[in-house]
Order: C-alpha cells, then structure tokens, then sequence
C-alpha cells in the first residue's frame, strides 16, 4: 500500500481538512514514513491557512492509534544512537508541526490510543474520545519514556497526573481522559465521533482565521507567566493589534450592524 493511501488527506471545498491514519490492520500504528507523510501535510495545511478552517485526525477501524509499529520499533534496537536520534526528532518535530498550526484542530478517538497515538491526542486543540477508549502511555513497559510526546502531554494535563501516568503506564479510558483534561469531550458510542465534528466544524467556521491563530499563541504565551506589568503590557498590545486589524474591524462592524462576519457567511 502506498504511503498517500495508509494516511488519507480530504479537504472539503468549505475549508475542512480530515486526516484519517488508515492502517486498521494495525491499529493504525506508525512508522517513519507515516510521520514524514504527516509532517508533510501539516506543512501544506500551514500554507493553506487561510483556506482550511479546521484540522480534524482520525483513524479507520477499531483504533486511533496503537502507537509506533512493532516492525520499526524492532529496527530501532538495532540502530545507533545517532540513527535512534534522527528517528526521535522526526516524531518530536511532526507533534511539534500539529501543535503549532495556525487552525483548529481536532482529535477523534475510539479504541486504542496508545503512546504516540496519545501524544497526538494531546498535541491537537481539542480531543474528543469514546468512553471506552483504551489509552496509555505504555513506553516504560517496554523499558522506554515517552520522550518526544511530553511536552504536548504534560502541556495538556499538567506535571501531577503526567508524571503518574507515565511512571506507571497505567492504561485509562475516554471517561478519565476527560476527567483530567487529555479530551475537553466524551461520547458514548463511535457514531457519536461524527456528530462532534459536526459541531466543531459549525464553531470553527464562525471564528475569524487569525484570531483563532492569535488566541492559541496568547494561552502559550501567558501559561507559565507570572502576572505581572509586562504581562498586562503584553495582552493589551495583543489586543488593541486585533482591534485595528482587518478582521477586528469587520467582526465589531458585522456585530453593530447585526449581520454575520465575512468569514462565517
């Protein structure tokens, strides 16, 4: 199978783009090339901003993501440590790519996410899980640490719950997942995965591209400060940038003459 056929890219002519891992006879597992072709992607969909409204990844079959293949996973003991280095920053830097574009993006998961498959979740703006998802980051049963995926991970759900998670490779389902912030939403069943899209997309489609890019860099870039002068200098620029911008403009505008914005027409 080619590799453009184990990850699939759909962009609808509205501006949604839908990534789906398609590998069910592995649980969607990935490998060096799955990465490579997901950077690529996400490399496109940052230079089509202005056309892709929102970023939404998800799996076929019974699973998200099972994590890395086994087959590469058993190369990797044989690699040097220079070889098992390029292959981590490969991961690191396709997470990295997720995390940082400018749209909305979105997580669908049923069934395993383990590992990287987690790491994803984690590196997306929202995650929506089933219930009875099956989730773990599972490296140090293997005798590894989930290395590359935890900044996204302890980004996501803090110190407290990562280091437990990853100290012990507990495995947890959608509700827990939920509970400590790795998915804002829980749904009963995989048909329901559909219906949240649905509803995401509808939200996204109402906001104005690059606010949506300023307020993720704002919550980064206020995270860790300490609130103080410099802080408040900081968002008040961000701010009063947004107001005289283009689409601050035509947001206050379509507001006062009780019309939609350009971008949610």
């Amino acid at each position: 199978m080619a590799i453009e056929d184990e990850v699939l890219l759909e962009v609808t002519p509205g501006g949604a783009a839908v990534i789906t891992l398609n590998r069910p006879e592995k649980h969607n597992a990935f490998n060096a090339d799955i990465i490579a072709r997901l950077s690529d992607i996400f490399e496109t969909l940052r230079a089509n901003a202005d056309e892709v409204r929102i970023v939404i990844l998800r799996g076929t079959g019974k699973s998200f993501s099972a994590g890395a293949d086994l087959e590469w996973m058993k190369a990797a003991a044989d690699w040097t440590h220079d070889d098992n280095l390029e292959d981590a920053l490969g991961l690191a830097r396709m997470l990295h790519k997720l995390y940082d574009l400018p749209q909305l993006t979105v997580a669908l998961v049923q069934g395993a996410a383990m590992g990287g498959g987690a790491g994803l979740m984690a590196a997306c703006d929202v995650a929506v899980a089933v219930k009875d998802a099956k989730i773990r980051f599972s490296e140090v049963r293997l005798g590894l640490t989930p290395a590359t995926i935890s900044p996204f991970v302890v980004k996501a759900i803090g110190p407290r719950y990562a280091r437990a998670l990853f100290a012990t490779g507990e495995g947890f389902d959608g509700t827990f997942a939920h509970q400590m912030g790795l998915a804002q939403y829980v749904v009963d069943s995989v048909d329901e995965l559909d219906d949240m899209m649905e509803h995401l997309a509808t939200l996204a489609f109402s906001t104005a591209p690059g606010a949506v890019h300023d307020a993720k860099k704002l919550v980064d870039m206020v995270a860790d400060h300490e609130i103080n002068d410099s802080l408040l200098r900081k968002t008040a620029h961000q701010i009063a940038d947004r107001r005289v911008s283009e689409e601050g403009r035509e947001g206050l505008t379509a507001f006062l003459e009780k019309r939609k914005p350009g971008w949610a027409e």
